[in-house]
Order: C-alpha cells, then sequence, then structure tokens
C-alpha cells in the first residue's frame, strides 16, 4: 500500500497524471466526434436510422466507459491539469453533447422519420466544435491561450448551429401542416439542445482555465 502510494506521488511530480487525464478526456471527446458523424451519416442518408441507433448504442457505451474512466482517475490522482470539479463538470457537458445525439438518432428511428441533409451544416458545426474542444485539452499542460482559442472556437460553432437550427424551423413552419412536421421540429429542437450542451462544455473549460489563473 505505502509503495504504491509513493509510485501515485511519484508519479503525479512528474507530471503522469496529468497525461493519464488529458488521454481520458480525449478519449471521451474521439468518442463524441464518432456520435456526431453518424448523425451526420444518418442525416445524409447512408445509414438507415434502425441501424444508425444500434450503432449509436456502441458508440455511447465507449464514451461513458471513457467518462468512468476518468471520474476513477479524478478519485485517485493527487494533482490535475485544473480543478477536479471543473474537469468533471467538463466531462459531463460532453457527456451531454454525446447524449442527446443518441436522442437525435434514437428519436429519428422512433419516429419513423428519415435523416434529413438539412442538418448536415449543424452537425458538421458541432463536429467542429468537438474537436475544437479536443485539441483545446490537448493543450491543458500547456499552452493556456490555445485552450482558450479552442473553448472560443467551440463557443462559436455552437452559435452556428443555433443559427441553423432557426433557419430550419423558419422554413418548416412556412410548409403546410402534414404528417411528420411535428416530428420534424422535435428533432430540430434536439439539434439545438445538442448546441446548447456544446456551448456549455465549452464554458466550463474556458472558466475553468481562468479559476486556475487567479
Amino acid at each position: 500500500m505505502m509503495a504504491g502510494t509513493v509510485r501515485r506521488i511519484l508519479g503525479d511530480l512528474a507530471g503522469r497524471s496529468h497525461r493519464r487525464t488529458i488521454d481520458l478526456l480525449t478519449q471521451q471527446l474521439d468518442a463524441t466526434v464518432k456520435g456526431v458523424d453518424l448523425a451526420a451519416e444518418l442525416a445524409a442518408g447512408r445509414i438507415a436510422p434502425a441501424d444508425a441507433r444500434v450503432r449509436m448504442g456502441e458508440v455511447e457505451h465507449e464514451g461513458d466507459s471513457r467518462r468512468a474512466a476518468l471520474v476513477a482517475e479524478l478519485a485517485k490522482t493527487l494533482t490535475t491539469p485544473i480543478d477536479r470539479e471543473d474537469l468533471y463538470r467538463f466531462s459531463r457537458s460532453v457527456d451531454d453533447v454525446l447524449d442527446n445525439l443518441r436522442d437525435l438518432v434514437r428519436e429519428t428511428d422512433l419516429f419513423g422519420m428519415a435523416g434529413d441533409p438539412v442538418d448536415l451544416p449543424a452537425l458538421e458545426a458541432v463536429r467542429e466544435g468537438v474537436v475544437a474542444l479536443r485539441d483545446a485539452v490537448a493543450e491543458l499542460s500547456g499552452s493556456p491561450a490555445r485552450v482558450q482559442d479552442g473553448a472560443m472556437a467551440a463557443r462559436k460553432a455552437a452559435g452556428r448551429v443555433r443559427r441553423e437550427y432557426q433557419t430550419s424551423v423558419a422554413a418548416l413552419f412556412r410548409q403546410e401542416l402534414r404528417a411528420g412536421i411535428l416530428s420534424r421540429r422535435e428533432l430540430l429542437r434536439r439539434l439545438d439542445v445538442i448546441g446548447l450542451r456544446l456551448n456549455d462544455a465549452a464554458a466550463d473549460l474556458s472558466d475553468a482555465l481562468l479559476k486556475r489563473g487567479h
């Protein structure tokens, strides 16, 4: 027990615990990128909703396992790149992005709808935002300025999601009332929520970095 504690302390002092934390966050974000890509495949009509739903379950499991590993790491490590509570909050917001991507795919299948290519610009913005966060996380032990740049890029991407959502809803409301309009409205709202959760994750990371600087 004592030897293990000493090894843990030495590892923390050498920065290995920071690397482990960053690696786990990166893996969680990688799983989220996979979720975005799968939702985009559905929107583009390259995969059927039922098949996308099954595959998204696998992606979600991957993301959940990475988050669980991160939480376990935070519980035992002595030092972290930023406050451990802030890391937990950021990871939770990233998890919310993937959860809502899961719900977008699941609800498309449940509502008996097909993927809609109109969603592709918004999903591309989500992808860019998640990748920006992944790049920012890689700089947590290095350049604070690059972390902030990545968080800002993710927030701008989230803003694009909101604008794409508003444009799509406006176009939907100009159509004649028909079967599927309400279902489509719900799916667009889910897409908007994905953007909101992306913005939350970016804000969590930015706020955590500011706190570290005080």
